[in-house]
């Protein structure tokens, strides 16, 4: 079977983040490894309009494009610094208007539903940095170790995969998590929320979301559960 086309699927992603509700017009952005460089989709072009000749190709190790074609996302940064700092193949990031908002208000998603075991456990948030900025690219990699996601404060999220359908899947997965977790808080609490510092939902231990892998790779559901990617 034919391997599909890297630049191709960025371009139906990228549409895939409108359809989904993941961002709007031509916020956020994605990237795969491709052999020593990073195909990441352009700066300002709107994903409807996207053509896979727009796609840029990085050097992994220079950083840089080749002169003359479109600019990259103004997050590749953030892209070379998680490529750099993870064995991720490929990242998704959204704009999706559940995390945002939970990015205001929390320091991090808890464990709401045992699906979170597939991000790695709770999501962290990391501290707000401007887009673009190499504090924005120091605060993801900080904020995805040991995890397959993370948020970025009152700006979106990012989420890695081996590839990018599987980093995409990530990614819808975090909005739905925050949207369980906003629709709980709207409920009577029942325990003290993690860091003590308000009531809020109940939320799965460690040890629960241990046997919550452990059950998934026995069923060999290892793709979703393994790996730091």
């Amino acid at each position: 079977m034919t391997e599909p086309d890297p630049r191709e699927e960025l371009v139906r992603y990228g549409r895939r983040l409108l359809d989904d509700g993941l961002a709007i017009g031509s916020a956020g952005n994605l990237s795969v490894r491709s052999g020593g460089q990073i195909l990441i989709t352009p700066s300002a072009v709107p994903y409807r309009e996207m053509l896979p000749a727009q796609i840029v190709a990085v050097g992994a190790a220079a950083g840089r494009a080749a002169a003359g074609g479109p600019e990259p996302s103004s997050e590749l940064p953030m892209h070379l610094a998680v490529y750099a700092g993870t064995s991720a193949q490929a990242i998704v990031h959204t704009h999706s208007p559940e995390v945002i908002a939970l990015s205001a208000t929390c320091d991090e998603l808890p464990a709401v539903h045992y699906a979170i075991a597939a991000l790695g456990g709770p999501v962290r948030v990391a501290p707000y940095a401007r887009f673009g900025s190499a504090e924005l690219a120091s605060a993801a990699v900080a904020a995805l170790a040991g995890r397959r996601a993370a948020i970025l404060a009152n700006h979106g999220a990012i989420a890695c995969g081996t590839t990018l359908a599987e980093a995409y899947e990530r990614a819808l997965l975090l909005e739905w998590l925050a949207r369980v977790f906003r629709l709980a808080l709207a409920y009577p609490a029942g325990q003290a929320a993690p860091s003590g510092t308000r009531p809020g939902p109940r939320v799965l231990t460690g040890a629960e979301l241990a046997e919550v892998v452990a059950e998934a790779r026995r069923r060999g559901y290892r793709a979703a559960y393994d790996g730091e990617g």
